[in-house]
């Protein structure tokens, strides 16, 4: 990543404003939880090597299929690899609603934007039916879609799930902001050309995030509006 792709654009983030796409885990859900004892069966159950939770919160960010790759242990074979992954997908599926809440002040955050007459959108490289559970346990009536990782559609960093989002809400991306918590999604909105809030709750720490130069960084939901307004 060069220089000048380490920043977010230099514009003000409350200017016309319509919709904001929110990153999940990390960024409207404290995820952790239920992700870590997930990777934690999948490698018991297949007699390997458990991983610190502060590891397994490094490694969130890029799908699932990162997330595995990187919590087996180094020279594992593809075969073993996707195994893992298999049983980490069937567990997590079922067990992903155990511990997983909103963070404090989260849900009154998305209905004042919806409030303010904002559209709004997730989009997670989490697994679609897990990201659609999410989504109808938590936001169904503050979030209009939600958009989770799918054979057919590149996910983040790439913009594919972020122009499908803006497509659906009948915006543009002149007047969007993505809202996530790691260099991922900073690059998500960088290639998307969206306005990018970070928050400093999630699976990042500030410190993290502002070694990356990042404009809007955020410590409580209620600051959303400080950008927005």
């Amino acid at each position: 990543m060069n220089s000048e792709m380490q920043h977010s654009p230099r514009t003000e983030a409350g200017d016309g404003i319509q919709a904001i796409i929110f990153d999940l885990d990390g960024t409207l859900l404290n995820t952790l939880d239920d992700l870590y004892a997930s990777v934690s069966y999948a490698l018991t159950s297949h007699r390997l090597a458990l991983r610190l939770k502060s590891e397994v919160r490094r490694y969130l960010g890029n799908g699932i299929r990162r997330l595995i790759e990187q919590s087996v242990p180094a020279n594992t074979p593809a075969s073993t690899t996707e195994e893992v992954l298999a049983t980490f997908k069937q567990y997590y599926l079922k067990h992903s609603l155990d511990l997983t809440r909103p963070y404090d002040g989260v849900v009154e955050m998305v209905h004042q934007c919806k409030q303010m007459g904002m559209k709004t959108a997730i989009v997670s490289n989490k697994v679609d039916a897990a990201v659609q559970d999410l989504h109808r346990r938590f936001f169904s009536d503050c979030i209009d879609i939600a958009i989770g990782e799918t054979p057919d559609v590149r996910r983040k960093p790439a913009p594919d799930m972020v122009m499908k989002a803006i497509e659906k809400l009948g915006t543009d991306a002149r007047h969007c902001v993505y809202m996530g918590d790691s260099e991922v999604d900073m690059q998500t909105a960088l290639n998307s050309g969206l306005r990018f809030i970070a928050v400093s709750w999630g699976f990042r720490d500030r410190d993290v995030l502002e070694h990356l130069n990042i404009e809007h960084i955020i410590d409580n939901p209620q600051q959303c509006f400080d950008l927005l307004s």
